[in-house]
């Protein structure tokens, strides 16, 4: 029995639901070959609804090539406590890493996980990794312009911003280059990412996930541990048809799944209405025959745009909390552009309050 032969043939078998083969996804830790027994030792968690779905496959496609011998498949699962990232000592001080997901660009995860992660960071020790090789953004929504250097120890130090450890490949590369990688490339990358910086002590390790479930996330659920993941979405069912396929993956994988944020939700006019006197008034506000009360002068008036219930429908799918609806706002957009979280200019907004009760269930959920 030849060594090379047997890994071709499991080249063959695709991770069920994906079209990539468990050999290039990491599931194959260990093969040896002794007379008649073929020893494969399998990189999986325990819980892993697939295993014995994985496991016959295996044996199926072998024993089709090498019949009368014997097919021994064991199972060895990484360390996956909170304070050991298995082989990763990069990780062994962080205490929980939480991944920020969605099946679409475009619906806002990146903005979520910088205020969420900037409302924490008050509170707690707070790292946000960017993962997005493709399309990194984090280096703008900071403001960052600066350039990782190593330590003493070959390790990539984090930008610190706003009280936070950062990293991201967009403070690596050119802005100006195009990044044309293959799926290999990519996963190496993110496990350097994980492994070559020095996070030190941090509660919480933030991840904007690219969109999708590409090879990013799928290196990644094989990897590390993750504590957790926050589903991003929007109303229009559109953007629900990609989100469910990205909250299907964490299930599939025995991730949590800590609850889901709607933006773009709604449109929200506050104000205050007051008399030719300069006094405020009481009244009503009608719009779109929707009754609107104002009371000592003071009116919110929430609209409905999309009309739509994706966060809602998504989270009772999952059976999960619906963390918030974050409204549309031109400040909240701006924000991003300018290089400064949102919450840290506007300390006391609804938009504010809406991230904070977001941290504060992540918070609870973690038990920190």
């Amino acid at each position: 029995m030849d060594k090379d032969a047997i890994i071709s043939l499991l080249k063959q078998i695709n991770y069920p639901g994906y079209n990539r083969d468990i050999v290039s996804f990491g599931i194959i830790s260990d093969l040896q070959i002794s007379e008649n027994n073929i020893s494969i030792k399998l990189n999986l968690q325990k819980d892993n609804k697939e295993i014995d779905n994985i496991k016959n496959l295996i044996r199926n496609t072998l024993n089709q090539n090498y019949q009368n011998t014997n097919i021994i498949l064991e199972v060895i699962s990484p360390d996956t406590s909170n304070n050991n990232q298995g082989e990763i000592k990069a990780l062994n001080k962080v205490k929980h890493i939480v991944a920020i997901a969605s099946g679409k660009g475009g619906v806002g995860k990146s903005t979520t996980t910088v205020n969420l992660a900037s409302i924490l960071s008050k509170d707690y020790k707070i790292g946000i990794l960017d993962l997005d090789i493709y399309g990194p953004s984090l280096q703008m929504a900071l403001g960052c312009d600066q350039k990782p250097v190593m330590n003493s120890d070959n390790m990539l130090v984090p930008i610190e911003s706003h009280g936070m450890k950062t990293m991201s490949f967009g403070f690596l590369n050119d802005e100006s280059a195009p990044t044309i990688w293959r799926g290999p490339m990519v996963s190496r990358m993110t496990e350097q990412f994980f492994s070559q910086v020095d996070w030190g002590e941090l509660d919480i390790l933030f991840l904007d996930l690219p969109p999708g479930t590409g090879d990013i996330q799928l290196t990644l659920v094989q990897k590390i541990a993750l504590s957790g993941a926050v589903i991003i979405t929007t109303p229009q069912d559109l953007a629900l048809l990609d989100v469910k396929k990205a909250s299907d993956m964490f299930a599939k994988l025995n991730t949590p799944i800590m609850g889901v944020v709607e933006n773009m939700s709604n449109f929200i006019i506050d104000g205050v209405i007051k008399d030719k006197n300069n006094n405020l008034v009481d009244g009503r506000i009608i719009i779109n025959e929707k009754d609107f009360v104002i009371s000592n002068g003071k009116f919110m008036i929430d609209i409905d745009i999309f009309k739509g219930r994706g966060g809602l429908d998504e989270s009772n799918r999952l059976n999960v909390p619906l963390l918030s609806r974050i409204p549309i706002n031109s400040d909240l957009a701006q924000s991003t552009d300018l290089g400064t979280p949102y919450v840290l200019k506007h300390k006391n907004s609804y938009i504010n309050e809406c991230y904070a009760n977001i941290g504060n269930e992540i918070i609870k959920q973690l038990g920190l």
